[in-house]
């Protein structure tokens, strides 16, 4: 197997990266409001085809960044995980793309999520308008090739969907030539036309969880049965390879579990994301309340399942190099197969 994947395994399950006393961050410090590193200060490091964000300080890391001279490397414990190492600027989460939150506050009480415990302060109160403005007057603008929406339901499903058509509509009167991705709770297939008439050109609804029992307790207040419907009618309005899912594992399921659903989600035209859980303080408690054991995912499983994700994937005809927004165009979070990052 390809040694910069079993090292970006390895980065991806870790913990933060400790930076050396005096290293100047050549790029602005991202500060995410969803996904794994919500809450946390990040940067993006690319080595050997892949790249990887991981959360970064001056006084504590599992991994150590080491500057020789300006040639830069990855560290663990005085083992070397990656050298040639470059730092990606971001200018909106993710490199290359414009993501954005419209809300980090949720009505919904997903355990895992990090984004509704946040400082409410962490709301910015964005609006259709000021994305533009923001993407216009990015120091990054030029390299930004797609926009995408994520957001946490606020008022009602409905309510929220609407935000997404307003947010999207915008991006794509200013930016034609953009694509546009969105990530939203949806529970009426009019909600997923709407999207893609307001200009999105891909869509990811997440499966969450791989087995009944683990999603009604991980994610009490969302309907499970209803999202394979949502996500059988993406793929007739988006088409197949235009709609993801984030299926989130170490939450007790067995391989056998992940394996179901992805050849389930992949034979509907899917593009499943294995998502490894990050647990930390802000989601610890409800985690344990929700009756999860966070397991300690090995790089070997990480491996293994990436292997069969990409072979659901070659039966089904599907590919991630295909995808122009989110998740796996971005690659930093997850093993992504087929689709290593620049």
């Amino acid at each position: 197997m390809e040694e910069g994947l079993k090292a970006k395994a390895e980065l991806v399950l870790g913990g933060g990266v400790r930076l050396p006393e005096g290293f100047r961050i050549p790029v602005r410090v991202s500060r995410s409001t969803a996904g794994p590193g919500a809450g946390f200060g990040s940067l993006v490091f690319a080595f050997g085809g892949h790249r990887v964000k991981k959360p970064v300080s001056y006084g504590e890391g599992e991994f150590d960044l080491r500057d020789d001279g300006g040639s830069l490397s990855l560290w663990k414990g005085g083992r070397l995980i990656a050298d040639g190492v470059r730092i990606v600027p971001v200018g909106f989460h993710a490199p290359e793309q414009a993501f954005f939150t419209i809300d980090e506050r949720c009505m919904f009480r997903c355990a895992f999520c990090a984004s509704p415990h946040l400082d409410a302060s962490a709301s910015k109160g964005l609006t259709p308008e000021k994305v533009v403005g923001m993407i216009r007057g990015s120091e990054v603008r030029d390299s930004i090739k797609a926009i995408a929406f994520t957001s946490g339901v606020v008022v009602s499903v409905e309510h929220t969907v609407g935000l997404f058509a307003d947010f999207v509509r915008a991006a794509r009167e200013a930016f034609p030539d953009l694509p546009i991705g969105v990530e939203p709770y949806v529970d009426d297939p009019a909600q997923i036309r709407m999207l893609k008439d307001a200009g999105a050109d891909e869509i990811k609804i997440n499966t969450e969880a791989a087995t009944r029992d683990i999603f009604s307790r991980v994610c009490p207040d969302l309907d499970y049965d209803s999202i394979p419907v949502m996500l059988e009618e993406a793929v007739r309005v988006f088409g197949r390879g235009r709609v993801a899912s984030n299926l989130i594992y170490g939450l007790g399921e067995t391989d056998d579990d992940i394996r179901r659903k992805v050849e389930e989600l992949a034979s509907m035209g899917v593009l499943v994301n294995l998502r490894p859980l990050k647990c930390s303080s802000v989601n610890l408690g409800n985690l344990a309340a929700a009756g999860v054991v966070p397991e300690r995912i090995s790089p070997e499983r990480a491996l293994a399942l990436s292997d069969m994700q990409r072979e659901a994937f070659a039966r089904h005809g599907l590919d991630p190099s295909d995808s122009r927004t989110m998740c796996f165009s971005c690659g930093c979070c997850d093993l992504i197969p087929l689709r290593p990052s620049p």
